[in-house]
């Protein structure tokens, strides 16, 4: 007998806030997927069909139901896979994930995965429309529309309903302090070790993984196991940091040991070099100043 959608999901988010728990996550986020959890056991109405016939804003309407877990929701509808939970058991394959996509084949997704360093539908949905998406070659106008629409249909949501990180999300300063944290902790061998699937054919935990808080933003951090990292042997240097705050905004960014350039040797995020040039000129004038 088939286990119910509902069921299903439940079990999924259950397992989420042990996984959270076991790698020593805040317990915010552990209530959470448990409250979710318990929810949607009792709920009678199928999640696909809500989905189908009100939409995201249906589920975040939802006892216990934020825009997070409505998000992972309409993911594991939509594919049967949720981007989060892999990641943090070690299977995550994102070219794999993006080949559900319409339009979308083996080529062009790990190229999408290769040069933007998203894993999940949410950022690649914003990367449609933030202009990033269209600079992947292969990426036409006309393919970039129809991407669009595709998202915006598998994630059972219209563009009003989108919630894009404004400013970038956390600010730079921050995220290279969560970068310098997880650097140090990792090479004093303080964090948990998860054991990826991908490029991992030894089965060996090597992966390094550090959940914190700060300042309002909940901070997943750990090296990145992309193709191109380990053909570059920067998987000791390339960190993926996940973020979100109170308000479900979530979103990613690569930082990176800068290779050329003003800040050849500094941690940067990528993509918001022109910030990480600010900040490190302002720190080098406060050092002098004092």
């Amino acid at each position: 007998m088939a286990i119910p959608l509902n069921t299903q999901i439940a079990m999924k988010l259950q397992e989420m806030s042990e996984l959270l728990e076991q790698q020593g996550a805040n317990p915010f986020r552990i209530r959470a997927y448990l409250r979710a959890a318990a929810s949607l056991t009792e709920l009678k109405p199928d999640l696909g069909s809500i989905l189908e016939r009100e939409g995201y804003k249906g589920l975040i309407e939802l006892p216990d139901i934020g825009k997070g877990i409505a998000t992972a929701i309409s993911e594991i509808v939509a594919t049967g896979h949720w981007t989060q939970l892999e990641r943090l058991r070690g299977n995550l394959d994102p070219v794999h994930l993006f080949q559900t996509i319409p339009g979308i084949g083996p080529n062009l997704a790990a190229r999408i995965h290769d040069e933007l360093h998203f894993d999940t539908l949410q950022a690649l949905e914003n990367a449609a429309y933030d202009g990033s998406l269209g600079k992947v070659k292969g990426i036409s106008e006309r393919r970039l529309l129809a991407l669009r629409a595709s998202l915006a249909s598998m994630l059972g949501r219209t563009r009003r309903e989108l919630h894009l990180p404004t400013e970038g999300g956390p600010r730079v300063s921050l995220l290279l302090e969560v970068d310098r944290l997880y650097l140090e902790k990792a090479a004093n061998g303080e964090l948990p070790l998860i054991t990826p699937k991908r490029f991992n054919p030894e089965g060996v935990a090597w992966l390094p993984l550090l959940h914190m808080e700060k300042e309002g933003w909940y901070f997943t951090a750990m090296y990145s196991n992309t193709a191109r990292a380990h053909q570059l042997k920067r998987t000791r240097d390339w960190v993926v940091i996940f973020y979100y705050d109170y308000h479900q905004q979530e979103g990613q960014h690569t930082l990176v040991t800068e290779t050329h350039g003003p800040l050849l040797g500094r941690r940067i995020v990528r993509g918001r070099e022109p910030e990480c040039q600010g900040y490190y000129q302002q720190k080098s004038f406060s050092e002098r100043s004092h």
